[in-house]
């Protein structure tokens, strides 16, 4: 039986896909402190096998799109949620560096591919249904991550061992497929092209503004608890509060967020969306207290939420690039973001301070809200 991208099978599969990606990604840090420790490894090492992780995702994208327009959505989603699948326990027991670094490897290819291609799915249902839909498909990840860094670290916390946490984790994963995958679309994309193109005109200009936004959310995963910590002298223990902060508006606004842009438009929420961020960042780091460091961080997973979706929404009105060539583009871009902001952030504070470093971040959110006018969503 055909798969209708504008039936609401369609879209509860997307939403499930999305909780999928969201879902493989999170369980993936409360791991690390035991993988950390088994390994015996040292921060810099650690650093460096995690870009491992980085670096499968980034490669994997562009193959990902060219997978799905051949194969299908459904296809790539299932074989690429089953490399998580596959690469989790592996990462909970082994203590073998080089393993470590393959698993990783092959664990952010399955994670980027799931990511990219769910995008082109959610690209294709939106568009047939014509209505927002895009923001919700994103709550959806972000309702994923927050089910699984919970669940893992209270498995954890009640003394289950990794592999016990991490054999849940594909259960579960396991268990949704199940339900979303006869739905997921048979086709992924239409149009030809190279697989590898390089992102150009309006692609490259959403490309660019997915880079700001993700390495402004990166900026709150890297540097939030160290800018309680150092700089408003918050105890360790309550440093992750700024990223429950994020987390909590980021996720609440997408699930709102179709509504939202039916009623303002996409241009506006691009707009006010790139204010409120920038504004959120200027608050936490120019108003001396913690608690105004709370809410600014608040306002910054306000103000973001659904600039993304939206960003997406216009790649799938665009003629310049097939979508599953353009979706992969801007989603490695997105990710460039994730993996190179907070170094540059980095690279910021140690020639000045760190809360310049955000407040660069502040002046390109700006940019984006600007640049939000020249959209055509």
């Amino acid at each position: 039986m055909a798969i209708s991208p504008a039936g609401e099978e369609a879209r509860l599969s997307t939403r499930l896909a999305f909780f999928v990606a969201g879902f493989g990604m999170a369980a993936w840090a409360p791991l690390v402190p035991f993988v950390k420790a088994r390994c015996a490894l040292g921060e810099g090492l650690l650093g460096l096998l995690l870009l491992c992780l980085g670096t499968g995702s980034i490669l994997a994208m562009p193959m990902a799109g060219m997978l799905a327009r051949r194969f299908g959505c459904r296809d790539v989603v299932i074989a690429t949620a089953g490399l998580i699948c596959f690469a989790l326990p592996v990462l909970a027991t082994t203590s073998n560096i080089g393993v470590l670094a393959i698993a990783l490897f092959f664990f952010g290819a399955g994670l980027g591919s799931v990511d990219c291609v769910v995008n082109i799915q959610a690209v294709i249902v939106e568009r047939a249904s014509g209505r927002p839909l895009m923001s919700g498909f994103h709550g959806w990840f972000s309702i994923g991550g927050i089910a699984a860094a919970a669940g893992v670290s209270l498995l954890l916390s009640l003394g289950a061992m990794p592999l016990e946490a991490a054999i849940c984790v594909v259960a579960t994963m396991i268990a949704v497929m199940v339900k979303a995958g006869p739905n997921l679309l048979p086709h992924g994309g239409e149009g030809a092209g190279s697989t590898l193109a390089i992102p150009r005109g309006i692609v490259l200009f959403i490309g660019v503004l997915c880079f700001i936004v993700f390495m402004a959310e990166g900026s709150v995963l890297d540097w939030s608890a160290v800018f309680l910590t150092s700089v408003r002298h918050v105890v360790p223990a309550h440093a992750g509060l700024a990223y429950a902060a994020f987390a909590a508006t980021m996720t609440l606004a997408r699930l709102a967020g179709d509504g939202v842009v039916h009623r303002l438009g996409g241009k506006r929420v691009v707009i006010l969306g790139g204010l409120c961020a920038a504004a959120g960042l200027c608050v936490a780091t120019l108003i001396p207290s913690w608690q105004a460091a709370i809410l600014g961080y608040a306002l910054l997973g306000l103000g973001c939420a659904n600039i993304i979706p939206v960003l997406y929404t216009a790649v799938g009105r665009q003629n310049v690039m097939p979508e599953h060539i353009a979706v992969p583009a801007i989603t490695t871009l997105g990710y460039a973001g994730i993996l190179a902001g907070p170094a540059l952030i980095g690279f910021i504070a140690s020639a000045t301070t760190l809360s310049l470093g955000l407040l660069t971040v502040a002046a390109l959110l700006v940019g984006v809200a600007i640049s939000g006018r020249f959209l055509r969503i």
